[in-house]
């Protein structure tokens, strides 16, 4: 599958704003296809749930690849996508968990900050978390299904 095919949802309140408009110009370079779930403008009062939950049930339809959410530190972003039954969204801060994550855990769902990541970090970290596949070892599928297991009860 190439990059031309893959549409990675994407979205961030005004706290990941400026990283978020970055990132979409860094998908391109890069042969994603973008989809902004917004903010579509700068807006101090937006709130992140009102973009990350439709990032979120976008990314388990499988209407998107995977999705990118961010806001001021990445926290706010994870708790609110983990609320969405098969999102499996993690803060990232470093290379080694933005590959790690997809290929141990099958993470589809990747949490910035945009106050704290750096446009040259956030750019290796989407890279190493859309490049990244899941390896589905046994202990892996064992593991994830203890946690669909959780989703359904």
């Amino acid at each position: 599958m190439s990059n031309e095919s893959l549409k990675i949802g994407i979205c961030a309140d005004h706290g990941g704003f400026d990283l978020k408009e970055r990132i979409i110009s860094f998908l391109k370079e890069n042969n994603f296809q973008p989809v902004d779930f917004g903010a579509k403008e700068l807006d101090n009062a937006d709130d992140f749930p009102d973009y990350v939950i439709p990032l979120a049930k976008a990314v388990t339809a499988g209407e998107v690849f995977r999705g990118i959410a961010i806001c001021g530190s990445g926290v706010g972003a994870c708790v609110a996508a983990n609320k969405i039954s098969g999102v499996r969204a993690a803060l990232i801060t470093d290379y080694f968990s933005a590959h790690q994550g997809v290929e141990d855990d099958d993470m589809n769902l990747i949490c910035l900050g945009g106050r704290v990541t750096g446009y040259a970090s956030a750019e290796e970290l989407v890279l190493a978390f859309l490049n990244a596949k899941f390896i589905g070892a046994e202990r892996h599928l064992r593991r994830l299904k203890k946690i669909q297991n959780l989703e359904n009860n």
